[in-house]
């Protein structure tokens, strides 16, 4: 599916859905336009050879949809891979999305395969006549840049959340469950800050090397774009050692429970030593022990062996054992 956008200066928007006269277009002076592909057929991918003329190594990044994060500058446009991060659920984790970008003098092309709300947003800020068209294909590009690095918050607030809620588990009563949580937790921080990381080199290039295409004017909305990125990846530190801190947490309960098992087990397994070895002693096949004739023997051996537990456990808890 392809929506595109062009800018005239005496015209304002237009919306174009489906495959155009693209390359007529941008021909136009103080011109813009927006070519949006999503889940390109093969037929729509040919416009990037046939109207846009973009090189074969770029289109196959574009047709992968496995690149790593990017820029590169073939002098006539820009091409550049992003990515678009969202947090599903504790049992999905994130859906990383590949976002790809062809920048020329007055036409912006991106390609991805899947919807986002973003879109829709971005969308509406160019038809309602914003000015995030009117001023140029890399102020366009910048913005598209911008609302992606925005996005982020909504997945740190969610992260947030998901951290302050392992460590109510922990505190509290936890189970298997919580062990899954922080695993999956810690997996997905791990995850953003792997995607992070190489955006935030991209960026901080566009707000420092010269590009040709894009206005130095732009640079310094890059550098807050770049200081954005720098946020998140802080910001997903700090979760990343609460999620350690709960794990640390949780084992250390884990371990103060299985040693109070062993405790009550091993006092009494002492506990019944004694009766077990007067048991062995009494019950041994001699025929002449005094005890065994005595009228209240047998009383006698179980009080003595009552009395036995009742000192050990006063002498356990002398000792603070119990």
């Amino acid at each position: 599916m392809i929506k595109s956008f062009y800018f005239l200066p005496d015209e304002g928007v237009k919306v174009i859905e489906g495959i155009a006269d693209f390359d007529r277009m941008i021909a136009a002076e103080g011109s813009v336009l927006w070519v949006d592909m999503c889940k390109p057929t093969d037929e729509e991918s040919y416009v990037l050879t046939h109207d846009f003329k973009f090189h074969p190594l770029a289109i196959e990044d574009v047709i992968s949809e496995k690149s790593q994060t990017k820029i590169d500058d073939y002098e006539r446009y820009l091409f550049l891979v992003f990515n678009l991060v969202d947090y599903i659920g504790r049992e999905e984790g994130l859906k990383i999305s590949e976002l790809d970008f062809f920048l020329s003098k007055n036409a912006l092309v991106t390609v991805h395969y899947d919807e986002h709300r973003i879109f829709d947003f971005l969308y509406s800020r160019v038809q309602r006549g914003d000015k995030v068209i009117s001023h140029g294909s890399d102020y366009l590009f910048h913005a598209v840049i911008d609302a992606l690095v925005d996005n982020y918050n909504a997945t740190m607030d969610i992260f947030e959340y998901e951290s302050d809620q392992i460590e109510e588990d922990v505190l509290g009563d936890f189970d298997q469950d919580t062990l899954k949580s922080i695993y999956t937790l810690g997996r997905d921080i791990v995850e953003l800050k792997r995607i992070v990381r190489p955006q935030r080199e991209v960026v901080y290039r566009l707000s420092r090397q010269r590009f040709d295409l894009v206005s130095e004017s732009l640079t310094a909305y890059f550098s807050d774009i770049h200081d954005h990125l720098v946020r998140v990846n802080e910001t997903a530190d700090t979760h990343r050692e609460i999620v350690n801190s709960s794990l640390q947490v949780y084992y250390s309960k884990v371990s103060t429970k299985t040693n109070e098992i062993i405790k009550v087990l091993t006092l009494l397994t002492a506990l019944f030593i004694p009766p077990t070895f007067l048991v062995g002693l009494w019950g041994m096949n001699f025929k002449f022990m005094p005890e065994l004739g005595h009228e209240y023997a047998y009383f006698v051996a179980l009080g003595v062996m009552l009395c036995i537990m009742i000192g050990m456990i006063v002498f356990f808890k002398k000792k603070d054992w119990l």
